[in-house]
């Protein structure tokens, strides 16, 4: 019947509003007043992806001191004890007269040195200092992308925060047609006592109150998987029961052009940012690479002392003087890093054209979608008016006996669903209107 079919589609559509999976909440449950700010800060607080993006930024800060601690001096310590199996050494010296050398056998029987040597970089083609830029460009890079990765936990923080606003208000307003179902229970009941209402059509209002009972029963579910959902989001045990504060649900009514927002990603958006500094350091790394062409250049230092049982002893070897290292090959073997490094250069501005084309797509789909959900508001506003002007005058001709008991019920389905309609639209909007914020790179700036 028509009836039962507007019914289901009532329960689909409540049914569908969160997701599944989750345990129903317990009889014992704390309950905590939560505005829409709040979750903002409850949410970035225990953000599993924020904590990594911490440790990324750790890590590219360790980097910048790696390349950094290249301009201190190398300092290498070696020793060694020798046991040897008695050699034959013979030492050959001239003698005193200038005649023939004298040779001498020595027993030697072990050996022991040590070495301290100490390299101070001078010149490497500035291979150090361009090091040092690229981790500096890549470090601002992750901070960056730690920023993105802010905005983009605090619009699904309000994406949970709408959902479950949602899921509440499909519970009320189910709520309140399942009174009001029941109370034409009761008339329609009393009516058939009295032989007025034929048994039919008193088992059609019932049976309708059963299906709202059943979407009342979806309707709660979901509002408790909502719940939890935004209870593990925040970081609070998921027996907390959260009440919220629906007059910061409001989107405003007026945007600025699409072309200010798209000025504005452009000094606005993080992932944009991020990615001109990796293009710098990519630029870094082609000089890095040809950094190799030149010369190596270091001031060089050392203390030598060893120890030969019955032959040699030395102490107090110290010598200091500048070495020069140059690798031949890398006259052949360079260009091709050369060209690895241009071609990831050209790679990362062909993601930064692409990326500028994305944005500016994704602020006319935020902008179009804000429109969309503000102009849905004000349609379901009217289709609320509507709805209850058609079931006044329905239900006056029905108590009239000029239409059927399946069209006072479909009456009355249209005026529950086009009031949930307009609870959900104007719970759009606000989503809609942070995702236009997030498109700009404006969210984290007004929250």
């Amino acid at each position: 019947m028509k009836y039962k079919k507007s019914i289901r589609i009532i329960q689909l559509f409540v049914t569908v509003i969160l997701l599944h999976g989750h345990p129903l909440l317990a009889q014992d449950t704390t309950v905590m007043n939560i505005s829409l700010k709040d979750a903002i800060d409850l949410s970035i607080k225990s953000s599993k992806q924020l904590k990594n993006s911490h440790a990324r930024i750790d890590e590219a800060s360790a980097a910048v001191r790696e390349a950094k601690d290249q301009r201190l001096p190398d300092f290498k310590i070696s020793g060694s004890y020798l046991r040897l199996n008695n050699p034959n050494v013979t030492l050959r010296t001239k003698s005193g007269s200038g005649g023939a050398a004298d040779s001498n056998s020595v027993k030697v029987s072990s050996a022991l040195y040590g070495i301290a040597n100490i390299s101070y970089p001078l010149y490497s083609g500035n291979r150090i200092q361009y090091g040092i830029e690229s981790a500096k460009y890549l470090e601002q890079a992750v901070k960056l992308d730690a920023d993105n990765d802010r905005g983009a936990v605090i619009l699904n923080a309000i994406n949970a925060y709408i959902n479950l606003y949602k899921s509440k208000a499909a519970v009320n307003l189910v709520k309140e047609n399942l009174d009001q179902s029941r109370k034409r229970d009761a008339d329609f009941s009393n009516l058939e006592k009295n032989g007025i209402l034929a048994r039919n059509d008193l088992l059609k209002v019932q049976l309708q109150t059963s299906n709202i009972e059943l979407s009342l029963f979806d309707a709660e579910s979901n509002w408790k998987l909502a719940n939890v959902n935004m209870d593990l989001m925040l970081g609070m045990p998921e027996k907390t029961m959260i009440v919220q504060d629906t007059t910061s649900l409001q989107a405003p009514a007026d945007v600025q052009s699409i072309e200010e927002y798209e000025k504005q990603a452009l000094d606005n958006r993080k992932d944009m940012k991020a990615l001109s500094f990796r293009q710098k350091a990519a630029g870094t790394g082609i000089k890095i690479a040809k950094a190799e062409y030149y010369p190596g250049l270091a001031l060089t230092g050392g203390y030598v002392a060893a120890d030969v049982p019955g032959l040699l002893t030395v102490t107090n070897a110290i010598n200091i003087g500048a070495g020069v290292q140059y690798n031949l090959s890398s006259l052949w073997k360079t260009k091709a890093k050369v060209q690895q490094a241009k071609a990831r250069a050209q790679q990362l501005a062909a993601d930064n054209e692409a990326l500028n084309d994305n944005v500016r797509y994704q602020i006319n789909e935020a902008y179009q979608g804000y429109l969309m959900s503000q102009k849905k508001i004000d349609v379901y506003e009217k289709a609320i008016d509507q709805a209850n002007e058609n079931y006044k005058i329905t239900k006056n001709k029905y108590d009239n006996s000029l239409v059927t008991t399946t069209e006072l019920l479909d009456a009355d389905v249209a005026q529950l669903q086009a009031k949930l309609n307009h609870a959900f639209a104007k719970a759009d909007a606000v989503v809609a209107y942070n995702k236009l914020l997030q498109a700009a790179g404006l969210l984290q700036s007004t929250k």
